[in-house]
């Protein structure tokens, strides 16, 4: 469980502060939200492991939240 509570952690963090980018309407938040994407992902599949309740709603949650950063990111680009 350890790799899951810290995926947790790095997951919370990220999806803070894309959601602070994105309600400043910064410039690169809809870059941001495929790293968002990834770490939702990510925690959503260890999370998923565990057969544990409140391990099945997070793992439900991620991938919720991991499809709508699908929905709205842009990519990277470099002018």
């Amino acid at each position: 469980m350890v790799r899951c509570i810290s995926l947790d952690r790095d997951c919370a963090d990220i999806c803070t502060q894309a959601a602070r980018l994105l309600q400043r309407k910064s410039e690169i938040a809809h870059q941001y939200l495929l790293l968002c994407e990834e770490i939702c992902r990510m925690c959503a599949d260890e999370c998923g492991m565990h057969q544990h309740d409140h391990c099945q709603k997070c793992a439900d949650a991620c991938r919720q939240c991991a499809e709508a950063c699908h929905a709205h990111h842009e990519l990277i680009t470099q002018d």
